[in-house]
């Protein structure tokens, strides 16, 4: 029989992290929760975060991409009506995690590494899933041959981020906005 050195591992430690992680950032922002903030929310020690992540920033980033991962991403139908409804969904998604995307934002200003992180697990996948919308649509030929996807994806994050970092709204009528001038001005 092998023996297991060391105290077993808890299951419940990592659902619990995220869920601490998810609830403080959303209620106070980023920069005012801090580790010993999440630890005692959770109710954990701190050699339990950082066998699982190697920083706050990733525990935090890791409890919103949950989130954003529920997005779903339906391709059946006209370019307009599913990026149109890809965007109806992502805006609620975002109004609901607005403000701690916001300050994460914010601090991966301040973070080259955890900006890193930032852009290639949670930027650069919702940026990638646009352009799969625009290319299969450029495939179809439902859009020009020379439409500009890079384009169009620049200008549909940046519109939604700009409008978030102000706090204007991001609602349906936004999404069908946005879609109609990006899918008009860079045909």
């Amino acid at each position: 029989m092998d023996k297991v050195l060391g105290r077993p591992r808890d299951d419940a430690a990592g659902p619990a992290l995220l869920s601490a992680a998810r609830r403080l950032v959303s209620e106070r922002g980023y920069q005012r929760v801090s580790i010993q903030n999440l630890l005692d929310e959770a109710g954990v020690g701190r050699q339990t975060l950082y066998r699982r992540w190697p920083s706050k920033a990733e525990l935090v980033l890791d409890a919103f991409l949950d989130s954003a991962g529920r997005i779903p991403a339906v391709t059946e139908g006209p370019i307009l009506e599913v990026l149109t409804r890809f965007l109806t969904h992502l805006f609620a998604n975002l109004n609901e995690d607005g403000p701690a995307l916001r300050s994460l934002m914010a601090s991966a200003q301040e973070d080259a590494k955890f900006l890193a992180s930032f852009r290639e697990r949670f930027l650069q996948p919702r940026a990638k899933i646009v352009k799969s919308f625009l290319e299969q649509a450029v495939k179809r030929r439902e859009l020009n041959e020379n439409f500009d996807v890079d384009t169009a994806s620049d200008m549909i994050h940046g519109a939604f981020w700009y409008r978030m970092l102000l706090g204007r709204p991001l609602d349906a009528a936004f999404a069908t906005k946005l879609t109609t001038a990006v899918l008009k001005v860079t045909e």
